[in-house]
C-alpha cells in the first residue's frame, strides 16, 4: 500500500443540536476529510483556524485523537465556527444558524503555503478567499481538489485548475450531468457528483462512470458526502479505474452513515 501526505485546508465546526437533542460534535468539511484520510492510514495535516474557547479546543483534541496533524491549526480571538440544528419529528435536520466564526477570514500563509506544495494533494473545503489559495496551489502544480457544494460565494467557486472538482446535484439524473458539464467547462480537470440515493458519477470529458450506494442501517448521514471525498481522494491518488474510485468513495460514505458524526466520536 502506498501512503500519502494530504493535506484539507478550510471550514471546522461545532455542529450544535438544540433541545431536546442537545448535544455537540466536532464537523466541517476539511476536518472530516481530513480524519478520514487518517482513518485511512494516511498522513494527514488540517490547515484551518479555531476560536481560543473550548470549542476550539474540542476541534483540536478531536483532530489529535485521530493522528490528524494540527501543527498548522490557528487560533483567532474569536468564537469558533458552529451551526444551531433542530431536528423534526420526521428526523429531518433543520440548520437554524450558522456563523462561521474563526473560520471566515481564514488565509494560509507564506508559511503554510511552502508546505502545502509538498504534499501529493490537498483539499479545499468552506474557505472565502476568493480562489487564492487554488490559484496558488494550481500554478504550482499541486494536485488540488474542492467541493464547490459547501461554498456560497461565487468569488470563491472557481474551479480552473483543479485536478477534482466535487459537487451535488440532488437526485435529478439530469441536474448531474448539467453540473458535470459545467464544472468540466469552466477548467476542472475530473468533475465527480453525487446524487443522494442515485449514487455518485464522474468524468473527465473523455470517459464517464457512474456508481450507486451501498446499502447499510442509516444512523446518520451527517458527513458522509466528506466521507465519499476522503475515500475518493485515495483511490485517485492510487490511479484506479474511475469507477472503482467512485465505489471507494461509495464505501467510505456508507461506513460513516452508520453512526453519528462525521467520524466516530462521543457528543459533549
Amino acid at each position: 500500500m502506498t501512503f500519502f501526505r494530504i493535506a484539507t485546508v478550510g471550514d471546522n465546526c461545532i455542529d450544535r443540536f438544540r433541545p431536546p437533542l442537545a448535544r455537540s460534535y466536532v464537523g466541517g468539511n476539511a476536518v472530516n476529510v481530513a480524519v478520514q484520510l487518517a482513518l485511512m492510514g494516511h498522513q494527514s495535516f488540517y490547515f484551518g483556524a479555531v476560536g481560543r474557547d473550548g470549542d476550539g479546543t474540542k476541534v483540536r483534541q478531536s483532530l489529535e485523537q485521530y493522528r490528524v496533524d494540527v501543527r498548522y491549526l490557528n487560533e483567532r480571538p474569536i468564537n469558533t465556527a458552529y451551526t444551531e440544528i433542530d431536528v423534526t419529528a420526521e428526523g429531518e435536520r433543520v440548520f437554524v444558524h450558522e456563523d462561521f466564526g474563526a473560520c471566515a477570514g481564514y488565509r494560509a500563509e507564506a508559511g503554510d503555503l511552502k508546505v502545502l506544495k509538498t504534499m501529493d494533494h490537498v483539499h479545499i473545503g468552506w474557505l472565502d478567499d476568493g480562489g487564492a489559495l487554488r490559484q496558488a496551489l494550481v500554478a504550482a502544480g499541486v494536485s488540488v481538489s474542492q467541493d464547490v457544494s459547501v461554498n456560497a460565494e461565487a468569488g470563491s467557486l472557481g474551479v480552473d485548475g483543479l485536478s477534482i472538482a466535487f459537487g451535488s446535484a440532488g437526485e435529478d439524473e439530469f441536474a448531474a450531468d448539467r453540473l458535470i458539464i459545467d464544472l468540466l467547462s469552466r477548467g476542472a480537470e475530473l468533475a465527480v457528483v453525487t446524487r443522494g440515493v442515485r449514487g455518485s458519477c464522474a468524468s473527465n470529458g473523455l470517459e464517464h462512470a457512474s456508481a450507486g450506494i451501498r446499502s447499510v442501517d442509516v444512523v446518520d448521514t451527517t458527513g458522509a458526502g466528506d466521507s465519499f471525498i476522503a475515500g475518493f481522494i485515495i483511490a485517485h491518488l492510487e490511479a484506479r479505474p474511475l469507477r472503482e474510485r467512485l465505489e471507494a468513495g461509495r464505501d467510505c460514505a456508507a461506513r460513516t452513515c452508520t453512526h453519528v458524526g462525521g467520524f466516530p466520536q462521543d457528543p459533549f
